[in-house]
């Protein structure tokens, strides 16, 4: 990859080129608003489920919120990652790309392969066995030679380092780097023009009416002079914050500023909201989360950014059942077929009180418009049967939870 002390840097004008690099491979995925999704989150949750988490005995949070929710889901490969992997390539040259790519895992897996594909170029994959039968497939599908490694993050690395070796191909990793994030980025440039152009159809569909204030500066990608949150008005068309999932930290390093983080907190997913706490990165995670893509620890790179008060304002985490319930929501009420990873932003904003009650105090009764990332629907309908089955509320195989030969292992897989 592109030696990052010399790559572009993390700033609007950088994400812009960035989409112009990369807008005839991808889609600009939609952007669509739910009522009942608004009113469920402007309405105040039950004063029993306060209690055992801390604000028992408070008065539940009563925000107003807006929700714009942008569908990664229908981007190519069905998530985020093809930005990503996508505005990688462009930055390489072809002397570079002469003996082909090399990553491992996950969506990005896919992303990558499809990527070179495009660009005639070879893609080696190594997956580990726990992988989903669904990105397996999928990621030979996109033509790329898949090789299978153990679980753990120290074979996996062995054996595309033995690949690499081998073919001379050149790893392009799926989030730790400046070329990465700037791709990811690019969700947030049309995700500020979509709003725009909904909002300006359909006023109601904000909560700031038809305001003319435009003294505002950018809700993405640009912060005000002295990059600060509180006390800022946004105009009718702008968003007040945009929440995204959180795992390796690519996808929210590149949306940059007034943004919200979102994890699992299942055996200790939520990494990155203790990283903060502690003021220091950490760098294992060992989870079996059903939000799979987010299983990783943040990139080096992308906890510099996310540790930023300036530009990511906070991280949530939220339970397996707080995912499912969300995933419920998207699947029957808004008929979008999504992967659990994709709806946690969104659950924190129906379910987290902390969240909701900073809201509600910053907001007031105006409230907020918030820009949800729905980040990927990469999962099949037996994982879904199996995750929503009373009787099994932990899907196995179909969750990445059980390797090849029945094997249970918790390790870093990254999305």
């Amino acid at each position: 990859m592109t030696d990052p002390s010399v790559t572009l840097p993390l700033e609007r004008a950088s994400v812009e080129s960035a989409h112009k690099a990369i807008k005839e491979h991808i889609h600009c995925t939609p952007v669509v608003t739910s009522r009942t999704l608004n009113e469920l989150a402007s309405t105040p949750r039950s004063s029993a489920v306060l209690v055992g988490n801390g604000r028992e005995g408070k008065i539940p949070a009563h925000p107003q919120i807006r929700l714009f929710f942008k569908c990664e889901n229908y981007q190519k490969i069905g998530a985020f990652k093809s930005r990503g992997a996508f505005h990688a390539l462009s930055r390489l040259s072809r002397e570079e790309l002469s003996n082909g790519v090399a990553e491992k895992q996950g969506n990005h897996a896919q992303a990558l392969a499809l990527a070179a594909r495009t660009h005639g170029v070879k893609a080696y994959i190594v997956m580990p066995t726990i992988s989903t039968p669904s990105k397996i497939a999928a990621t030979k599908g996109y033509g790329a030679e898949v090789i299978f490694s153990g679980s753990t993050s120290q074979e996996r690395e062995a054996v595309v380092e033995d690949v690499i070796k081998r073919t001379g191909a050149i790893l392009v990793p799926p989030y730790d780097h400046p070329d990465i994030i700037l791709g990811q980025g690019t969700m947030a440039l049309e995700l500020e023009k979509q709003v725009q152009e909904l909002v300006k159809g359909d006023p109601s569909l904000n909560v700031h009416g038809n305001s003319k204030d435009t003294t505002s500066p950018p809700a993405i990608n640009g912060a005000s002079e002295n990059g600060s949150f509180p006390g800022r008005k946004p105009r009718a068309g702008q968003l007040d914050a945009v929440i995204a999932p959180l795992g390796g930290g690519g996808m929210l390093a590149g949306i940059g500023t007034r943004v919200f983080g979102a994890e699992p907190s299942f055996e200790g997913a939520d990494d990155g909201r203790r990283g903060l706490e502690t003021n220091e990165r950490i760098t294992t995670v060992k989870t079996l989360t059903i939000a799979d893509g987010l299983r990783t620890p943040l990139g080096e790179i992308n906890w510099t950014v996310i540790n930023d008060k300036c530009k990511v304002r906070g991280v949530y985490a939220v339970t397996e059942e707080q995912i499912l319930s969300a995933m419920k929501l998207v699947l029957e009420r808004m008929k979008l077929f999504v992967e659990p990873s994709a709806v946690v932003g969104l659950a924190v904003c129906l379910y987290d009180e902390g969240f909701r009650k900073m809201v509600e105090e910053e907001a007031g009764k105006e409230g907020w418009d918030i820009g949800v990332i729905l980040s990927g629907g990469n999962t099949t309908l037996e994982a879904l049967s199996k995750m929503f089955a009373t009787e099994n509320k932990h899907a196995e195989r179909a969750e990445a939870k059980v390797g090849q030969n029945g094997e249970r292992t918790a390790e870093n897989i990254a999305g």
